[in-house]
């Protein structure tokens, strides 16, 4: 077989075989080692006759070409799968003694990864809190390895070269083998330095390229001698992790605001917000993106989705592929998501307390892991961009729009008395829903469009026919911007549809009788930077309500083809206000419903004041009270409306979010108006009281206790408790059959804590019939 070579580095391979051997790659390497300045040519008298008798079979490189599309060997998709190569590679064929004598050449003795937490490559690249044995590194930035050979390095004679390797087929021209040399007259893609040198041990300094695929890659040292590569074996201990890296400004990801930085990719626990817009609730997370085995875990997400290796190094492609295998709809992906309310099959969304056990258990049954609903699919999400370097946040979006498909309306039909139509209304209202935001630069879309990006794994409609949802500019929605990729439309929506009540006749028409331009959207939170409060971050979103500024976003976002309610009818003289109220579970209280006239002349309202169980989703579970009142109210007064919510009633309905839904509506005699009003009521559930005890320092031991009463006159039955914290504690489970009414409990766990810092332990209760109990603590611990 006859090779040709020229003098270059960058490749593209032509050849009348179909598949690269890894020797070939290899040789290659020898002839970069040759170009150092040396003439000579390190190739054995039977390689050269084997060149000169078959001049027919050739190999050649080419400068600065890449292959990037068709190709005919299989594509890389599996970063576990790595090919191992010979520890000596011939020029040509062996001679029949085996392998020469090379006692006068170097050989390698060892090989120091510098892996240790307290070690610099790990403290510079932000990476000591990974609990790996592996090195872990971020690309763009030098990293250093020590190799000890049999004798000093001699620069003048001496070549050899650290060969990284990544996938099962790598390939010089698709990143997935990339050769680093010691010297300035030889450099790859992948720069390399002598960064110093003591006695028989080389430290060698190695910058991956800011663009370079992101996973875990080998280390093979490779030296040249006349016959061969001699190169080390392959050694799990070599094997080494490099992530992205936002604090280079040549990477994608490249966040220059150093709190923000330090909240979206070192923050280990967060808070997640849910509840009502007026009444917002808090939950504790664990992120746990530097848990052991959580960044293999985050791997094999790709491998599963057989993502192509060399996609790897696009946080826009990672981003958009792991936005759908977050969840399980169409590729057997992390979490299967219930809104039903029965969990008899696996683990009550409200009963998580962090990401570890969801990754940890899908990495090793390979199947998916049930159960979740929006914010867990946002903060397991959270783990896998964090883990991986790319700065990313929890966002909260109340009142959100669902299942538009771009049309900015969310119909709620009437009947021709102004009483809700619940057949025929099928556009919901979440609550509030959660999504991610990750930060990087778009090079697809025109300047100013970087920065933040939504992506959500909630399977709620497909995008290029799979459940996933972005990555979607923030700043392409806040400014109507909807034909950019990917999923903007959809998210634009979520944040400014259009509540428009329908009156229909009896022939079926239907007519807008109210449009409320404010209702969704109405407030977008996420977790301030370094701080244990909110954020509230709806103008980042859009321009304030009414304003020019967000007529002209709508014009825009209507030339995309978003349609919107035109009409706007008139208002009703009489308005109807419902309180904020706050409510612990199982307690009864009275809701005062006022309806205020604004006209000059009495107005009589007949009435229809419903009280729902629904879920966060919109959804209704039941209806539980339903009044007819009718209501006369004086010109300029206002009538007050007292209702007696009794717990027996809605207790037996209530579902995890124990959300209470208020609807009232009428119809104005004197003038045919319909009257409108909505309010969610999320009653507060009882508190786990969580304490710790012991010394607070790094390797002694310490007790964390849980206390909870049952404040019902009922049993709770089916009861777990879980508990889990950063640094100090992994995930625990406790599962009590029966708790009697009044009683109380208390579970102890004994941990010891790994490393200094403040964190939190969390707890969560969860059973059939009480959701989304929680408790936290926060402990400093010290040296």
């Amino acid at each position: 077989m006859a090779i040709e070579i020229e003098n270059c580095y960058q490749t593209t391979v032509f050849m009348h075989i179909h598949i690269i051997p890894m020797s070939v790659i290899f040789l290659f390497t020898l002839k970069l080692f040759d170009s150092f300045g040396n003439s000579q040519r390190f190739f054995s008298p039977n390689f050269i006759r084997a060149q000169e008798s078959d001049p027919s079979s050739t190999l050649i490189y080419h400068h600065h070409a890449t292959s990037r599309g068709r190709t005919t060997v299989p594509v890389a998709s599996d970063n576990s799968d790595i090919t191992d190569v010979p520890e000596f590679e011939f020029f040509g064929l062996p001679g029949p003694r085996g392998l020469p004598p090379l006692t006068e050449y170097l050989d390698i003795l060892e090989v120091d990864m510098m892996r240790k937490p307290n070690e610099s490559n790990k403290i510079q690249h932000h990476t000591m809190y990974y609990n790996s044995d592996h090195l872990v590194v971020r690309r763009g930035q030098e990293f250093q390895v020590k190799v000890t050979f049999n004798r000093p390095y001699d620069s003048a004679r001496d070549k050899f070269a650290l060969e990284f390797v990544i996938g099962s087929s790598p390939q010089f021209s698709k990143g997935t083998y990339i050769p680093v040399f010691p010297t300035k007259e030889r450099q790859s893609s992948w720069e390399g330095r002598v960064v110093s040198t003591s006695g028989n041990e080389v430290t060698m300094g190695i910058t991956p390229e800011a663009n370079c695929i992101v996973g875990k890659y080998h280390m093979y040292v490779a030296v040249a001698t006349p016959f061969g590569i001699r190169r080390t074996r392959r050694d799990t201990s070599r094997n080494l992790y490099i992530l992205f890296n936002p604090w280079v400004a040549a990477d994608a990801v490249y966040l220059d605001d150093e709190t923000e930085r330090e909240e979206c990719v070192m923050t280990e626990i967060g808070i997640i917000y849910h509840g009502a817009y007026d009444d917002v609730s808090e939950r504790n997370w664990n992120y746990g993106q530097f848990n052991y085995g959580v960044l293999d875990a985050c791997l094999y997400i790709m491998d599963k989705a057989a993502m192509p290796i060399t996609n790897r190094g696009d946080p826009i492609k990672v981003t958009r592929k792991a936005s759908a295998m977050l969840n399980s709809r169409d590729d057997e992906g992390v979490l299967v998501g219930n809104w039903s309310g029965d969990y008899t099959y696996g683990v009550a969304p409200t009963s998580w307390t962090g990401s570890t056990d969801i990754l940890l258990t899908y990495a090793s049954s390979k199947m998916p892991v049930c159960y979740a609903q929006c914010w867990v699919y946002a903060a397991v999400f959270n783990t896998f961009l964090r883990c991986l370097g790319i700065p990313a946040r929890v966002v909260t979006n109340y009142y959100s729009a669902h299942d538009n498909d771009g049309n900015l309306k969310t119909d709620i039909i009437l009947d021709e008395n102004g009483r809700i139509d619940r057949n025929r209304t099928k556009d919901s209202i979440w609550n509030y829903h959660c999504w991610n935001e990750c930060y990087m630069s778009r090079p697809d879309l025109p300047p100013g469009f970087g920065g933040w990006q939504v992506v959500d794994a909630t399977p709620q409609e497909t995008s290029d026919g799979m459940y996933r949802c972005g990555p979607a500019s923030v700043q392409a929605i806040k400014h109507g911007q909807i034909c950019f990729p990917f999923d903007a439309a959809f998210v634009f929506a979520e944040v400014n549809s259009d509540v428009v009540f329908y009156s229909r006749r009896r022939d079926g028409t239907m007519d807008p009788v109210k449009v409320n331009r404010t209702h969704v959207g109405r407030m977008v939170l996420t977790k301030t930077p370094g701080e244990l409060t909110r954020r509230d971050i709806t103008d980042q979103y859009k321009f304030s309500e009414g304003s020019a500024e967000e007529r002209t976003v709508l014009e825009k976002a209507e030339e995309f083809g978003c349609k919107r309610e035109k009409s706007d009818p008139t208002l009703a003289d009489v308005d109807v206000v419902l309180p904020t109220l706050e409510i612990s579970v199982g307690n009864d209280f009275e809701l005062n419903v006022e309806f205020v006239n604004r006209s000059d002349q009495e107005r009589t309202v007949d009435a229809y004041i419903s009280g729902n169980v629904v879920y966060y989703t919109g959804v209704t579970s039941s209806e539980f009270m339903f009044n007819t009142p009718t209501v006369e109210i004086k010109p300029n007064k206002t009538v007050k409306e007292l209702v007696e919510v009794e717990s027996k009633i809605y207790m037996r309905d209530l579902v995890e979010q124990a959300n209470l839904h208020f609807i009232v509506t009428g119809k104005v005699k004197e003038t045919g108006q319909i009257v409108t009003a909505m309010k969610v009521v999320t009653l507060r559930n009882p508190k786990l009281t969580v304490e710790v005890s012991g010394g607070e320092k790094v390797n002694e031991e310490m007790m964390a206790s849980v206390q909870f009463t049952n404040p019902f006159t009922f049993s709770l039955e089916g009861v777990s408790i879980r508990m889990e914290g950063p640094g100090i504690m992994s995930p625990k489970f406790k599962y009590y059959s029966l708790i009697p009414g009044g009683s109380s409990l208390t579970w102890t766990e004994f941990f010891t804590p790994q490393r200094t810092g403040t964190t939190r332990v969390i707890a969560t209760l969860d059973c059939p019939a009480l959701r989304q109990v929680s408790g936290q603590v926060s402990i400093t611990i010290k040296p």
